[in-house]
């Protein structure tokens, strides 16, 4: 059976986003190599090194679903309707826009408005056997307090941002302990896994 696992890019002094909501600097691992490969979504090619690449491929091939933020799906514009991993994408929102705002009704994005625990229970019913991945702090913090969180990955980047959004942050119950990880190096990013212990 597939894992509930979070992902996120992250400075070495722990955000998620600088202060003005900005990635550049934390996705930049996404395009500082020579291998180019495409994406589900033909607006966001990558450009990574071959270590990179390797890791990122191997990381989608395992995934089934993915679970969504609203303000995530809202920066991201939907992808457009086509989320770069090409998997289903399970929003979590306390409201589902309207034809007129989502005109990408086709699109296998689905918005669930109740809550972190059916998001995930719908994504893993989706996922099957694969894993089921959210790529939204606060989405990601909710499951851990919940307890739906298996493991914890990290795009670790060699950047100090000083300040934005941290990747976890108030906690329902701490200190979480977690296993001693796995580290797999990249170029301008080390890949960091830690499953969670309960």
């Amino acid at each position: 059976m597939g894992q509930v696992i979070s992902n996120m890019s992250m400075s070495l002094d722990g955000f998620i986003e600088d202060a003005d909501g900005s990635v550049d600097q934390l996705f930049e691992w996404y395009t500082a190599g020579p291998v180019e490969t495409e994406s589900a979504n033909p607006d966001i090619p990558y450009h990574q090194s071959a270590e990179d690449t390797a890791h990122f491929q191997e990381t989608v091939n395992a995934i089934g679903a993915l679970v969504a933020g609203r303000r995530l799906f809202d920066v991201a514009g939907g992808w457009n309707g086509v989320h770069p991993t090409g998997l289903p994408v399970f929003v979590v929102t306390h409201r589902i826009p309207t034809p007129q705002e989502w005109p990408h009704q086709d699109a296998p994005i689905t918005f669930v408005i109740d809550g972190v625990d059916s998001a995930i229970a719908q994504a893993k019913a989706v996922a099957g056997d694969k894993d089921v991945v959210i790529a939204s702090p606060n989405i990601a913090q909710q499951a851990l307090d919940a307890g739906l969180l298996d493991v914890i990955t990290v795009d670790l980047v060699p950047y100090l941002l000083g300040s934005g959004t941290p990747y976890f942050a108030n906690l329902a119950s701490k200190p979480v302990r977690l296993d001693n990880p796995t580290i797999r190096r990249g170029n301008r990013a080390t890949h960091l896994s830690y499953r969670v212990l309960r």
